[in-house]
């Protein structure tokens, strides 16, 4: 019998502020509209197939809001991790994909949650000023090595600097990459590339 391919879903409770993880089947997914509640009762996830679109109704901690999200069938059942992020915060709210990458990235928006709540208050221009620094400044060295393209070819691309993160966009096709920027970790990721490709929009 072959495997079910599966996708792991997590978001953040705003109600008990705990981490919800799922892990569904695609047949689980397209046979209907999917709830996916937290054990505390108080907010679900909802998933809805429609054709070559999923919508996803995301229950968020950041601005107590839902947000409804819709992104194509192929990147929502195909990509590593897809994250979906609240427009008022700057910060995630939701990851689609596989098990590994998304509780990776689970856990460095629990770190960022965790800096948010230990900074109450006194909200300055990033979520961590030295995190958002050297996140630049290693765009900065990528893209002086003409590290950063686009798949649709192009290598004319726009930044846009947000409290916890940064948009890459390719001028060209408008495309775009989101690189976070809130914890230690974000720096170690990025340490790592040497090149950053912006996914196009085909």
């Amino acid at each position: 019998m072959v495997e079910q391919a599966k996708r792991t879903l997590a978001y953040l409770c705003p109600s008990c502020r705990q981490s919800v993880a799922v892990e569904r089947s695609i047949f689980q997914l397209a046979a209907s509209a999917n709830e996916l509640p937290c054990p505390c009762g108080k907010s679900s996830l909802r998933v809805e197939m429609m054709g070559d679109r999923v919508r996803l109704t995301v229950p968020c901690l950041f601005c107590g809001k839902d947000h409804s999200v819709t992104c194509s069938s192929h990147a929502f059942l195909h990509e590593k991790v897809l994250a979906f992020s609240c427009a008022a915060s700057g910060l995630d709210c939701c990851y689609v994909g596989e098990e590994g990458p998304v509780f990776a990235a689970l856990k460095r928006l629990e770190e960022a949650v965790d800096k948010l709540e230990a900074q109450a208050g006194e909200k300055g221009t990033f979520l961590d000023e030295l995190v958002m620094h050297e996140v630049l400044s290693e765009i900065k060295d990528i893209a002086q090595r003409g590290g950063i393209s686009c798949t649709c070819g192009s290598r004319n691309w726009k930044l846009q600097v947000n409290y916890s993160s940064v948009d890459l966009f390719c001028a060209d096709c408008g495309g775009a990459m989101r690189i976070p920027a809130a914890t230690a970790s974000d720096i170690d990721d990025i340490c790592c590339k040497d090149k950053l490709v912006i996914h196009g929009q085909a």
